[in-house]
């Protein structure tokens, strides 16, 4: 391979055909971009190219005050993006800067060394600062013994960096249409590698398109032995029959395409979980948002899951690993230490010590056995709802979740309810030294009042073991919305797949709190978030109390005293003059209304009467003025045109007036903007403000001539009339006056 200086650029080129083709396979030299299938390449290929790159074409400069970078400039802006994607996959995050060159015509010496102005291409700038430059040192680099490497150190040595958030805040949201996406992310949250795809999907089962998987759930109660601790070699005995078990069943299953047939063959993915654990803790006097519950559970799953893949590592000793294994045995791998690793996280205490120094002991014999033999199963656990099982195991609580309540009523599909209490309490209470007598007391008031806060004998230091999901009828506690978040990602860690739990929260819960729960469930990595709100919906499955029908409100017909103060109020609309006559309760509402016209027929006097009298009952049945106005104003039909009040210039009929007068009489300034009526002094006020010499004389010739041409206000509406021929032409209503 040899390198050939040109005056704007360097080329590389080589007379060996392995070479050419090896680089044509990932490089587009007309386009000076990668090809798609650099980023197919394994974790260690894209490492040494990358390393070429920077060796090759890097910058490490800077200042104290500023801050060091690690830089790369090119011509090409698409390579620089590619560059910066393959960074991510090492957790650097790299900024590129666009069109660095102030000029494109520069000063280069010729083959006679001679400087001769050029034309040059802009280029952009790729930089990596912060700890991501730390970070680079650290996982790429550059050529051994490079001066690079050396000059990177020191910096690294001598300043410190901030952290660097692989994440940007989203300054816009614009719709362009709807096409398919793929949502990603990287190995670092545990999420399963397939086919050098980082798969993320939502609910347990987080894996490729057209796989399926056979869930399994163990009761963990089952494994709570009287004296409080929990009966480790059955859990494991457990865990690996039923783990061989769903692996049997995936060569003999029926499935309902070939397709689903083929492909789960192919991963052999089985859903290995858990249910009951909100009983286990409190079978062992536990609050479910607690540490050491967090601490119980995760190792818990760390046992289980190390198991099942211990499990299916032998599996693969005897019957080889999945088909598929082999292109994804690296990032498997990285996967099965992540888990190990993780054990460092999970405290020790009382409850969770023996369960832990198995796992730790498990992990160790998965990360030997499968680093020779490989894994039967491309997954291995996941934790599901787990209600219609759950309910059949006669478990209290389901999956992951702690208790919905203590006691709670269950919607049957054919109707009705069915009472359910919870049978770990009295565990609990045992456990938490009570007496027979006092046990028998606080169940007793617990069932009776489904409260168990206000129980006798219970202390108030005991209270958190009880805590449920919803606060109990005249009850105040219920667990935190972060107790469900915090407790989902001490699991996390250590579960294949995914994690399906409802985060029940309290009917008060707020939208900030909601939002702060996704926010915080994100950051904490956790796969799958889901939330119901107590009561959102019209029917649930559970509640705290058996719903009680509402009863139908009744509206009462309020009656006017036979004395009540009234107003009387003339009007006048296109010279057409009337009454009306209104009267008011003792708090200054309105309770009825009159309405006589001076010229009327016995027509007009019957409708106008009907209508006064439809209105006044409507009024004394609480039917909110602004209500009714909102309906009649602007309504149209004879007699309309210009009134006699200053609020309301003109009139489109009797009853558009009525509404306009009363709602000025009574309603507020606020209600008043609600209906769209505002007098026209404040719309004057309002434009003046925004526009103050919009009404000032100017010298305009086109406002002069139509001087010239307007004539009188329209006598029905009151708008600008302009002259056509001998008569005048209402620009508003389109009315005509007399041409004689």
């Amino acid at each position: 391979v040899n390198l050939r200086r040109l005056p704007s650029e360097y080329v590389v080129f080589t007379g060996k055909e392995t070479v050419a083709q090896i680089i044509n396979e990932y490089f587009d030299s007309k386009k000076k971009i990668f090809k798609d299938k650099i980023f197919e390449l394994d974790k260690e290929s894209i490492k040494y190219i990358l390393q070429g790159i920077f060796t090759a074409d890097d910058t490490i400069t800077g200042n104290p005050e500023k801050g060091f970078y690690v830089g790369l400039d090119n011509s090409s802006l698409e390579l620089l993006k590619q560059v910066q994607l393959l960074l991510l996959n090492f957790g650097i995050k790299a900024k590129i800067y666009k069109n660095r060159r102030k000029t494109l015509a520069q000063y280069l010496l010729d083959s006679q060394r001679k400087p001769k102005l050029y034309k040059v291409k802009n280029f952009h700038s790729l930089r990596i600062t912060r700890s991501s430059r730390i970070i680079f040192e650290n996982e790429i680099g550059f050529y051994f013994n490079h001066p690079k490497n050396e000059k990177l150190e020191k910096i690294n040595q001598n300043y410190e960096a901030y952290k660097d958030n692989l994440f940007d805040e989203i300054q816009e949201i614009k719709f362009e249409g709807i096409e398919e996406v793929y949502d990603l992310t990287e190995p670092e949250t545990n999420h399963f590698v397939a086919n050098g795809i980082l798969v993320h999907n939502c609910s347990e089962y987080i894996f490729l398109n057209w796989t399926s998987c056979n869930l399994a759930s163990i009761n963990l109660l089952k494994f709570f032995k009287e004296d409080g601790s929990f009966d480790v070699p059955a859990f494991i005995h457990t865990a690996r029959i039923m783990f061989l078990s769903q692996d049997l069943l995936i060569s003999k299953a029926d499935y309902p395409t070939e397709k689903i047939a083929e492909e789960t063959k192919k991963y052999r993915t089985i859903g290995l979980g858990y249910t009951n654990l909100g009983a286990l803790i409190m079978a062992l006097g536990l609050p479910y948002d607690s540490d050491e519950a967090r601490d119980l559970a995760a190792s818990i799953t760390a046992l289980m899951t190390g198991t099942a893949y211990k499990l299916s590592a032998e599996i693969a000793s005897k019957l080889e690993p999945f088909p598929e294994y082999e292109k994804n045995k690296e990032p498997m791998m990285e996967v099965m230490k992540m888990h190990k690793d993780h054990l460092r996280n999970i405290k020790e205490n009382e409850f969770n010590k023996e369960i832990l120094e198995k796992a730790k002991e498990v992990w160790n014999e998965v990360i030997e056995l499968g680093s020779k033999y490989g894994f039967r199963n491309a997954q291995a656990t996941v934790i599901a709802p787990t209600g219609t099982i759950s309910f059949m195991m006669d478990a209290d609580t389901t999956g992951i979740e702690p208790d919905f309540a203590l006691v709670k009523m269950k919607q049957l599909v054919g109707g009705g309810y069915m009472k359910i209490v919870n049978k770990t309490v009295s565990l609990a209470l045992k456990r938490l030294g009570y007496s027979e007598e006092q046990i028998k007391d606080i169940i007793k008031h617990l069932e009776e009042t489904q409260n168990i806060e206000t129980a006798p004998h219970l202390k108030e230091e005991h209270l958190p073991v009880f805590d449920c999901s919803i606060r109990p009828p005249g009850g105040k506690r219920s667990i935190h919305w972060l107790g469900h978040v915090k407790m989902v990602a001490a699991v996390q860690p250590f579960i294949s797949g995914g994690i399906s739990k409802t985060f029940n929260m309290p009917n008060e819960t707020t939208l900030q709190e909601i939002y702060d729960a996704y926010l915080t469930a994100w950051k904490l990595g956790i796969k799958c978030f889901a939330v119901y709100r107590d009561g959102s919906k019209a029917t649930q499955a559970l509640y705290v109390g058996k719903k009680e029908k509402k009863e139908k409100e009744i509206f009462r017909r309020r009656k006017l005293p036979d004395v009540r103060p009234s107003e009387t109020h003339k009007f006048s609309i296109g010279g057409h003059e009337g009454y009306l006559i209104y009267s008011t309760f003792e708090d200054g509402t309105l309770g009825e209304i009159f309405i006589r016209m001076a010229k009327q027929g016995s027509t007009l006097a019957g409708l106008l009467d009907a209508f006064a009298i439809a209105v006044s009952i409507a009024f004394q049945y609480s039917v909110p003025l602004k209500e009714l106005a909102s309906k009649f104003i602007n309504m149209r039909f004879e007699p309309m045109g210009l009134t006699n009040n200053e609020k309301i210039k003109t009139a489109t009929s009797i009853v558009d007036y009525i509404f306009k007068f009363l709602s000025y009489r009574f309603l507020s300034e606020k209600e008043l903007e609600e209906i769209g009526l505002i007098s026209e002094k404040e719309k004057e006020k309002s434009i003046l403000k925004e526009h103050p010499t919009l009404f000032e004389k100017k010298n305009n010739p086109s406002s002069n001539h139509l001087k010239d041409i307007s004539g009188p206000p329209c006598i029905y509406c009151g708008g600008i009339t302009i002259k056509t021929g001998s008569c005048y032409t209402c620009l508003s209503c389109g009315e005509t006056t007399s041409c004689g």
